[in-house]
């Protein structure tokens, strides 16, 4: 079980700002690249869990963008007053049935919308984090951190910045979820073939499929979550 503390929350509110105060010093203007991982764990002086966190934050709420081996890239001015630091969860098996039952309510809706606005560029984006999903799933037998950058990729097609927002509320568990499978890797592999299909109704223009496969993908994860608590 993972527990967030009082001292992480406040170590991940003091690299926020910290970077913040960086980027207002050295200019940082959207559509800039921000320092690597590594450095940034030496700008900032913490570790790059806290590191990592900060930036999963910012690319919920649509602050950043992260472009796979690539980088990360800034879309809005960075301010102290914009940056809202999300609730703080005590991580248990309740709170991730809690928290992925707030997932359904918005992500079935915002694939939807997705199928129905994306633009042929966000359609693109979607898929090159799709296929190194799916890379990374073949390679290691998990993929946490590029599910979770598939997904964002399609609240960001949605159009609309609240999906993002209002899961970033609730960020360390919707982080936990998808970090479960990077230390048990049976846990939501069955979705991963479901990714593909919701990418193809995406593409198709399909809203009623989009929201019935990404249901299958939620359905999947509530299931192995179930049996998770009984082992």
């Amino acid at each position: 079980m993972t527990l967030v503390t009082r001292a992480s929350a406040e170590r991940v509110s003091e690299a926020t700002a910290a970077l913040i105060s960086y980027a207002q010093r050295v200019r940082l203007a959207p559509g800039d690249k921000l320092p690597t991982e590594r450095e940034m764990v030496r700008l900032l002086n913490v570790g790059r869990s806290t590191v990592r966190e900060v930036i999963g934050k910012w690319q919920a709420l649509g602050i950043v963008e992260v472009q796979h081996g690539i980088g990360t890239f800034l879309l809005r001015a960075l301010s102290h007053d914009m940056v809202h630091i999300p609730v703080t969860i005590l991580v248990s098996q309740r709170t991730r049935l809690q928290v992925l039952e707030v997932r359904r309510a918005l992500e079935v809706e915002a694939s939807a919308l997705a199928a129905t606005r994306a633009t042929s560029r966000d359609l693109k984006d979607i898929h090159q984090k799709l296929c190194a999903m799916e890379t990374v799933h073949l390679r290691d037998g998990h993929a946490g951190q590029e599910d979770l950058e598939f997904h964002l990729a399609i609240y960001a097609a949605s159009k609309n910045p609240f999906f993002g927002q209002f899961l970033a509320q609730i960020n360390e568990g919707l982080l936990d979820l998808f970090q479960i499978s990077d230390t048990d890797h049976d846990f939501a592999a069955r979705t991963f073939p479901y990714h593909r299909k919701l990418y193809e109704a995406l593409e198709d223009h399909n809203p009623d499929k989009a929201r019935q496969h990404t249901m299958t993908i939620l359905s999947l994860v509530e299931e192995d979550l179930l049996a998770l608590s009984n082992t």
